[in-house]
């Protein structure tokens, strides 16, 4: 049976998210993030395309790279002013039944303690629709703002992530077990004290001593996302990662990509196939194709190039407004994202040719076509790289999501490579196709696991 494409809409809550300028585009609403309405009415439209999940990207920090300053950040409003996205999903969640919710959360910046309630609540709030997209950080502005000379080195962000990994697994998955809560009104016993353990942990970068505050919610532990595409990134990928994120420009590239990632979670002792690899893309669709060329057309004329470059300056930490148009890009190791300076060390770039490729905004893969034809390449994508699914960028808002709504997914559908209907369940169990709402018993979150006790035969006890 072939491959059913996996769908999340990727997002941000603020303006400009990938494909930059387009918030000047008389149809867009984006300026409209900051109220209840955009939000529910988002998630009502990707419901009714069946989208699997809102992806929603975060950044603590400003792009201040680039002419370093932020003028054309500012501007332009490159991801300034964002606003918390885990806030938006009790809103979202009320208004949806299936819809998951990918949210990124930046682990340098948040205690593991607190941030643990906060998932447990929200997989509350949304009956098991969460998952936690796993940053480290990579801007040296964020590393300021929030107390320090500058960011740990890059490696040293994951050897820190690795441990927080761990007491959210103790947290999560160790703290209460399953039978923990009866709620016996009889016997005055809401929670068994002897099914609630206290979690402690004594590591290099955390201290913690304490019970997790939340009874056991539906998944426990939120579908782990994670981006990362370095050796040390693919490395804690393998380990923890249940979905990968990756940044794609050719199909052969891509491929690599997703066999690198196969192979770390092979390494780690997992199934490689436990893990659902997704890429970004941008898609602009319309009735015919020559109706599509000219939306593009259309678009550009509102796109913001140079914004492009400027938030792609502060991925790699160089400042390419320094260069002449035609000068070639020095390259330089540094803190920021590896996979984008690594783009800049194989290949002779210059801020001409950066222009050129953030023509829409941003440098993700832009389909441009009618439904059949878009949905064709949506397919050679899937069937010739191994790639699970895609993060579908927004470029007009709501209108990008409208249209692929109304065009891509029938056509879709008609090939029989996108669902019909959402499966019951947890995000998990969705994403999985699992009879099981919680981290299977090959990851190593599993083995932090509370078991249940054998079943009391008599009178509940205090311990």
């Amino acid at each position: 049976m072939a491959k059913q494409i996996l769908l999340n809409a990727f997002n941000m809550n603020c303006i400009g998210h990938i494909n930059h300028g387009l918030w000047t585009h008389p149809r867009d609403t984006s300026t409209q993030y900051k109220t209840l309405d955009y939000w529910t009415d988002l998630a009502r439209l990707l419901e009714r395309g069946l989208f699997d999940g809102l992806f929603i990207a975060d950044i603590v920090g400003t792009y201040d790279v680039y002419g370093q300053s932020l003028d054309v950040t500012l501007k332009e409003s490159i991801q300034l002013p964002v606003n918390d996205p885990l806030l938006l999903v009790s809103a979202m969640a009320a208004v949806t039944r299936h819809l998951g919710f990918g949210l990124t959360a930046n682990l340098t910046y948040e205690a593991p303690y607190l941030f643990a309630r906060r998932l447990s609540t929200l997989d509350h709030l949304s009956n098991g629709r969460v998952g936690w997209n796993i940053v480290t950080g990579y801007l040296d502005s964020a590393a300021r703002a929030m107390g320090l000379e500058q960011q740990p080195e890059h490696d040293r962000r994951y050897d820190q992530a690795d441990e927080y990994l761990q007491v959210l697994y103790k947290l999560l998955e160790g703290s209460w077990a399953d039978d923990a809560v009866v709620a016996d009104r009889e016997q005055r016993v809401y929670a068994r004290p002897d099914r609630v353990r206290k979690v402690e942990h004594h590591g290099e970068f955390y201290k913690v001593e304490g019970y997790h505050l939340c009874e056991p919610s539906p998944q426990r532990t939120p579908v782990l996302f994670q981006a990362g595409s370095s050796p040390r990134g693919l490395a804690f990928a393998g380990n923890h990662a249940e979905c990968v994120f990756i940044s794609g420009q050719d199909k052969a590239a891509t491929r690599a990509q997703v066999d690198k990632v196969r192979a770390a979670a092979k390494a780690a002792g997992r199934d490689p196939q436990a893990v659902k690899v997704f890429m970004g893309i941008t898609v602009i669709v319309a009735p015919t194709e020559a109706q599509a060329q000219a939306k593009h057309a259309e678009y550009l004329r509102y796109a913001s190039a140079e914004a492009g470059v400027a938030h792609f300056a502060s991925s790699t930490g160089i400042d390419f407004s320094r260069y002449e148009l035609d000068e070639p890009i020095g390259f330089a190791k540094g803190n920021a994202i590896q996979s984008a300076t690594r783009q800049l060390q194989e290949s002779a770039w210059t801020r001409r040719r950066l222009l050129e490729q953030h023509a829409l905004g941003g440098r993700y893969v832009t389909l441009v076509g009618d439904a059949e034809q878009v949905a064709e390449q949506l397919i050679a994508w899937i069937d010739e790289t191994g790639l699970d699914g895609f993060n579908l960028t927004r470029t007009v808002t709501p209108e990008s999501y409208e249209d692929f709504i109304e065009l891509v997914v029938p056509a879709l559908q008609r090939r029989g490579r996108y669902k019909t209907a959402y499966a019951e369940g947890t995000l998990r169990e969705k994403l999985f196709a699992s009879s099981k709402p919680h981290l299977p018993a090959g990851h190593p979150g599993a083995r932090y696991r509370n078991t249940p006790a054998p079943a009391p035969t008599g009178a509940l006890h205090h311990a």
